[in-house]
């Protein structure tokens, strides 16, 4: 096991969206007893297997870095974190399904995360206030997972489903929405798992069947970046 090929995840989101419960349930695929607050970056590993159930079916090892912090710190702690996106292969994006704060600041995450050198201080992006193609163009795979769906009343339901999708279309992603205390929302065979192992199985192709790996480190055309209405927090 410990020969094999490996591959790099961030996930990235604000404190107390549920990263480390995530990353609890998609690794060990147990509930977390006692989460507690990330300090800097925690890692753990889940085995995955590339192309299950074809004659190219191959085993990894999947890293799933969980980055602590807030967008909001200060340039000090953002140059620490910059440390953790070196040489990364996906991003999943988490947000808190009941805080649309949350998920506004996911455009933040990504942009410090894959423009690290450039990335934008002290402003957030408003919904469809940004350039679109920066995320369409970036060669980066993302998985935008939404969590505390058992939360939600049922009367807004559809509302935060619907403003969901709009948020996975502007990072060109695919959308998970679940409840990170209870392992039957990745159920194996469900639509979860599936658009799961189809996103590292995107992020391993990436990796180690692409012409040129080294591409993946951000987008593609610095240079098409185009804010075109920011307002400070």
């Amino acid at each position: 096991m410990a020969s094999l090929d490996r591959v790099k995840v961030l996930v990235l989101g604000d404190s107390g969206v549920g990263k480390s419960s995530l990353v609890h349930l998609l690794c060990q695929n147990q509930v977390l007893g006692n989460p507690s607050w990330t300090v800097g970056c925690s890692v753990d590993v889940r085995v995955h297997d590339y192309k299950e159930g074809t004659p190219d079916e191959k085993t990894y090892y999947t890293e799933l870095w969980d980055v602590g912090g807030s967008v909001g710190s200060a340039s000090s702690v953002k140059s620490t974190r910059a440390v953790f996106y070196n040489s990364v292969n996906g991003i999943i994006l988490v947000h808190d399904l009941t805080n649309k704060k949350s998920s506004q600041n996911l455009y933040r995450w990504s942009l410090e995360a894959l423009n690290k050198d450039s990335s934008p201080t002290g402003v957030i992006v408003s919904n469809g206030d940004y350039d679109r193609e920066q995320f369409a163009e970036s060669t980066v795979p993302l998985l935008l997972i939404g969590t505390k769906f058992d939360q939600i009343p049922e009367n807004k339901r559809n509302d935060v489903l619907t403003r969901n999708t709009f948020l996975s279309e502007d990072f060109n992603a695919e959308e998970i929405n679940l409840d990170c205390t209870n392992p039957r929302y990745l159920a194996a065979g469900s639509s979860n798992a599936v658009k799961l192992s189809r996103f590292f199985d995107k992020v391993i192709e990436k990796r180690y069947f692409t012409k040129d790996p080294s591409q993946l480190t951000g987008f593609t055309d610095r240079k098409r970046f185009n804010f075109k209405n920011l307002h400070y927090d």
